[in-house]
């Protein structure tokens, strides 16, 4: 199949700088990265004018090229009406003569990888510069080969997305009986003990990050995990790095069945997420940006892990985040301990843990499948480039 750089059928725009003086509570909404990848984040808005290469409408090619590795990058369709363009994204521009959208989406998407790893920056947070993304190669069939790998490739993301729903309402659900049945945490209008989170834990533990390979590990092989596994709030053990096999890992490090994790580390949107290892898993290893937190016997860890994953508190912790300027901001062991927390009766901590328990087994089987449907789609979509489909 035909190679060609990137940059040869599209032309990219980059956003505006917007300054936080600059966002105001309504007008046109400034579209950030977090606003690509999560449709419930809130906007910023700006309520004056700004120059016609700044603005994206519904049906626009949008490629995130700073944040976060595997969560940040990538291509997304923007679907949401006028916006202004904020900086670190680039509204992709193309011939539609020549050049299938959604096809290009495809096709850029799938060399993430290849990109992250010529993306510059600290750990974590990283960049791709214009001229480097320019020039990755993708495929170019003609036209309607590019529609029809498109539709393929469309048919089998609809069915991971369904899928992806439906796990997202079971969160819902779950965020609906936290409130019904403990009230808001911070607040607190059901009067329960307020404790510290130091109260609650027997220990903080982090892990190391070696030096890694950019795939996912291999049966048999030490992966370490990347942000990726708990910045969604459930945890994911494919987002992980193969470790080079000269690595000697520590066993105390590695990820158990059970285990309570928090990213101490990341952009201010994303740092405080926290994840519970509902399901055995193993060759895993904990890297030094995410925290395991140890519970005492006088909390439930399905009860704290959504307590910790609430609005009001994670807003509560990720405001004690800090780092120097260019890096992302980071949150301390010695601050998480301070963190105020309601502790309920054991008993109703219980009830809430077994409707959480019977939530997962719903979910188990909603998430194994969307497992075997993203292998299915990541096999597809090698296929689609490599010519084969």
């Amino acid at each position: 199949m035909n190679l060609v750089p990137f940059g040869s059928v599209c032309s990219l725009q980059n956003g505006r700088a917007f300054k936080p003086e600059e966002w105001s509570a309504s007008g046109t909404p400034i579209v950030r990265i977090q606003n690509l990848n999560d449709e419930t984040k809130p906007f910023n808005y700006c309520d004056f004018e700004v120059e016609k290469r700044f603005h994206v409408d519904s049906g626009d090619l949008l490629f995130s090229w700073s944040g976060t590795p595997g969560t940040s990058f990538g291509a997304f369709f923007w679907n949401r009406g006028k916006g202004f363009l904020n900086q670190h994204i680039f509204r992709v521009d193309i011939d539609e003569r020549h050049v299938d959208k959604n096809y290009l989406r495809y096709a850029i998407n799938s060399k993430l990888d290849l990109i992250i790893y010529q993306a510059h920056g600290g750990v974590g947070l990283k960049h791709i510069t214009k001229g480097k993304l320019e020039a990755v190669e993708i495929p170019l069939p003609p036209l309607p080969e590019q529609k029809r790998i498109a539709a393929i490739l469309d048919k089998a993301d609809a069915i991971r997305r369904k899928r992806q729903q439906a796990i997202q309402l079971a969160d819902d659900f779950l965020r609906a009986v936290f409130l019904d049945m403990f009230g808001d945490p911070v607040t607190n209008p059901k009067g329960w003990e307020v404790v510290t989170l130091n109260d609650v834990l027997d220990a903080i533990e982090s892990g190391s990050s070696p030096k890694c390979d950019t795939r996912v590990a291999s049966d048999g092989e030490w992966g370490v995990l990347k942000l990726g596994a708990v910045t969604t709030g459930v945890f994911l053990s494919s987002e992980n790095k193969a470790i080079f096999s000269d690595y000697n890992p520590n066993p105390k490090h590695e990820v158990q069945q059970g285990d309570l994790l928090f990213t101490r580390k990341n952009t201010y949107d994303l740092v405080a997420a926290v994840a519970l290892v509902e399901k055995k898993t193993t060759g895993l290893l904990l890297p030094d940006l995410i925290f395991r937190l140890c519970s005492k016997e006088c909390i439930d860890k399905y009860f704290l892990w959504k307590l910790l994953s609430n609005v009001s508190i994670r807003s509560k912790v990720q405001a004690l985040a800090s780092g120097a300027a260019g890096s992302m901001p980071n949150i301390s062991k010695a601050n998480l301990k301070t963190v105020d927390v309601i502790l309920p009766p054991m008993e109703e901590q219980i009830k809430f843990a077994e409707i959480c328990r019977k939530t997962a087994s719903l979910k188990n089987g909603n998430e194994d499948f969307l497992g075997i449907q993203g292998r299915i789609f990541s096999s597809l979509t090698q296929k689609a480039f490599r010519g084969e489909l």
